[in-house]
């Protein structure tokens, strides 16, 4: 098999691409289909690649997702199947994507002549041509997928692994003499275990001239509808849900992906004809590129780079469902979310106070301290003085195993005319995605921001930072920042300059807060999704309007990516009522708020200046992190929404995990003032078990109980007033 040649296909001159390995990526016959359900048990499914040499054709197929391609007469996607449910993505081909060029739109790969859109049958396939001036696939290449991190794990997280799968790089060139020396690749990785596949472009300049290169489109597909309508415009009318789409380019503050996205663009095919809508404005020709072109000038040798597509097939309209496949994906892809160290928000006015902090950590079984805002630590200043100063309490903090780190900011400063965006409006400093100022990330200042970064967390041995801000949807119109040309590539360049600072800090074991949705660039937590003033309202508010922030901010990401906040001393405003400190007057809510995150698998920020102020104090939070250690493991796998809470009777959440012996631990809250008795109905489903679970609230005795065929238990508990209790189930 070494040395495979597509015969009549591959050019003399295609070097490594004329070549595919052997050994286990070897082309492989189509397996059964194995109809266990993947979020139960996702191990038999693993990524193979397929080539059906009388009919030049190729596939990747896991058992869950299957993409088929078409060799000749050039490369097209022709096929795209959720094996899980049956259901075809596709009605008609399209380019593997489009790139602008000094101001024109060429396709990448592609097949003409399909008259009708509305579905493909194969016997039309050897009626389709190539254009010629599309890049035309020369070869390709089949190899194991390479992480996008070299993740440096040294934090307690669930998944340690990194993920397994196959990648296929397809090469393409062009014969129109404009664009002798542009080679274009374009990368497909399925992953084992999931219906998932990534898409991305690289885009070499090997020719002798540059090249202005604009908008990069790196997915097109000509998607099934998820809605016919004879009137309606594309955004009244709903797009496909049979798959979710995510990029490593998505902005906007907002704590979710959905609002975050900058790529995913929803578009009328003008060729599908028969369509229902009278006016052609079905939505469903789908193609992926960030809103901001790069713009930027492809010199001789340089290599552009993409976004990376993240295609998930999803089989139900169920919301848990599609959230724990979501989930799911972050926990296998991004391996480093799974992170979640035990950490407190210390703000210090002086070094002893950071002492006294680590001490504390380390007698409650906290693992981390991070400088929080408003204190004296000074990540910017890499003075010797500085420097020294900081190491020594870092070295102290390790000799009692605890990791230590920072807050930064970046934006939502003014740093000066010669540093700061300007915005393109008026010419001047200003126009700022949040605050109206901030720096730029290409300036000469912003560079220096990222070489202090990496200086300080070398030289301390510092191990988490937590950034507020940079905000990459802010443009820039300088043409005197060294960090980029001008306005129409200051985003991009902004983004890239981002990226390889949290690929660096990552790949040091450097645990990383940030302000939005970084995660598939090397990103840790990001705020599970709240409002700051609420934190001065009375600590009972607080209590129901955190359980509320849980449930709500745990449907697309995990509990492990999201951090929450408990105000030990005044936060926004808000009296007595408001705050716990004094700690040992406020025990029972102060143990309330550290039960609910902790009961969510969520860390929050303990902002103050101690943990504890009494025995009694520094027991109970002995006692509280002692808990979630034990049980750590399943409360932090998947959450199933139970009830949410609104303050008129019992609200929940239960985590699941099949692979563990605790395959369910349920948290239940009573926020009346009232006893209450209720018998509840425990969906048992996710924790892999089918007739009989046993079940024991908090340490007692345990009980069987029976499923039912919709895999339930009804389960009957008394909660006191303004009270939790927990119930473990195996």
């Amino acid at each position: 098999m070494k040395g495979l040649v597509l015969s009549g296909l591959l050019l003399l001159s295609c070097g490594a691409y004329a070549q595919v390995s052997a050994g286990k990526h070897a082309p492989k016959k189509a397996q059964p289909q194995i109809k266990q359900d993947w979020l139960l048990k996702s191990s038999a499914y693993e990524a193979e690649w397929i080539q059906y040499t009388d009919k030049q054709e190729f596939s990747l197929d896991n058992g869950l997702v299957r993409r088929t391609f078409k060799l000749q007469p050039n490369l097209a996607c022709i096929d795209y199947v959720n094996l899980s449910n049956g259901q075809q993505l596709l009605r008609s081909i399209k380019p593997e994507a489009r790139i602008n060029i000094n101001g024109k739109d060429y396709n990448v790969g592609g097949l003409k002549g399909q008259k009708e859109n509305a579905y493909l049958r194969m016997q039309w396939l050897d009626q389709l041509t190539a254009d010629k001036n599309d890049f035309h696939l020369r070869g390709f290449k089949v190899e194991d997928i390479v992480p996008q991190l070299k993740w440096k794990s040294k934090f307690w997280a669930s998944n340690h692994e990194q993920p397994k799968g196959i990648k296929a790089s397809f090469n393409f060139i062009s014969d129109v003499p404009e664009l002798e020396g542009i080679e274009v690749i374009v990368n497909y990785e399925l992953y084992s275990g999931l219906p998932l596949i990534v898409k991305s472009l690289s885009i070499t300049n090997n020719g002798s001239k540059s090249f202005k290169l604009g908008r990069v489109t790196n997915e097109v597909l000509g998607m099934v509808e998820e809605q016919s309508a004879v009137v309606g415009s594309p955004e009244q009318m709903a797009k496909p849900q049979g798959i979710y789409f995510e990029t490593n380019y998505a902005f906007n503050n907002a704590m979710r992906y959905d609002l975050s996205d900058q790529t995913t663009h929803w578009k009328v095919d003008s060729t599908y004809t028969s369509q229902v809508n009278y006016d052609y404005q079905t939505p469903c020709l789908l193609e992926i590129y960030p809103n901001q072109a790069p713009n930027i000038t492809l010199e001789k040798g340089r290599i552009f780079n993409s976004v990376r597509t993240y295609e998930l097939l999803i089989d139900s309209y169920d919301r848990e469902r599609r959230g724990l496949a979501i989930r799911k994906m972050y926990n296998t892809i991004a391996p480093w979310t799974t992170a979640n160290p035990i950490f407190m928000h210390l703000v210090s006015k002086n070094d002893e106070q950071v002492r006294t902090a680590i001490d504390q950590c380390a007698a409650t079984g906290y693992e981390a301290l991070i400088l929080s805002f408003g204190s004296h630590c000074k990540v910017e200043d890499t003075s010797a003085a500085n420097i020294k100063k900081w190491k020594d309490l870092a070295d102290y903090a390790h000799s009692k195993k605890v990791f230590i780190g920072s807050y930064s900011l970046f934006s939502s400063r003014r740093i000066s005319d010669e540093d700061d965006v300007i915005d393109p409006k008026t010419g001047k400093p200003g126009g700022a995605f949040f605050g109206g100022h901030a720096p730029c990330f290409g300036s000469k200042w912003g560079l220096g921001y990222r070489d202090k970064i990496k200086t300080f967390y070398r030289q301390t041995g510092f191990d988490i930072w937590e950034n507020d801000g940079p905000y990459p949807g802010d443009v820039c119109a300088s043409t005197t920042h060294p960090g980029h040309q001008g306005l129409e590539d200051s985003q991009w360049m902004q983004m890239e300059i981002q990226k390889e600072l949290y690929h660096w800090l990552n790949e040091k074991g450097i645990y990383i807060n940030a302000p939005d949705w970084y995660f598939l660039d090397g990103t840790h937590k990001i705020a599970i999704g709240y409002r700051e003033v609420n934190f001065s309202l009375p600590r009972e508010n607080q209590m129901i309007l955190n359980r509320q922030n849980i449930f709500d901010g745990t449907w697309e990401k995990t509990a492990s990516m999201s951090w929450g906040f408990v105000p030990l001393t005044a936060y926004q405003g808000g009296g007595p009522e408001a705050v716990l400190e004094p700690l040992e007057d406020h025990l029972k809510d102060y143990e309330q708020l550290m039960m609910q995150y902790y009961g969510a698998g969520v860390q929050a920020c303990y902002r103050g200046p101690r943990l504890y102020d009494t025995d009694e104090t520094k027991n109970m939070v002995i006692k509280v992190v002692n808990w979630y250690k034990k049980y750590r493991s399943i409360l932090n796998s998947e959450i199933i929404h139970l009830r949410r809470a609104d303050g008129r009777d019992w609200d929940g959440i239960m985590h699941v995990n099949p692979s563990l012996k605790t395959k369910g631990l349920v948290m239940l809250y009573n926020p009346l003032k009232e006893t209450i008795k209720r018998t509840i109905k425990i969906p048992l489903y996710y924790t892999g078990l089918t007739t009989v679970a046993t079940l024991k609230e908090k340490e007692g005795v345990a009980k069987k109980y029976t499923l039912n065929r919709q895999y339930e238990v009804e389960y009957t508990c008394v909660l006191k007033p303004d009270s939790y209790t927990w119930i473990q189930i195996e």
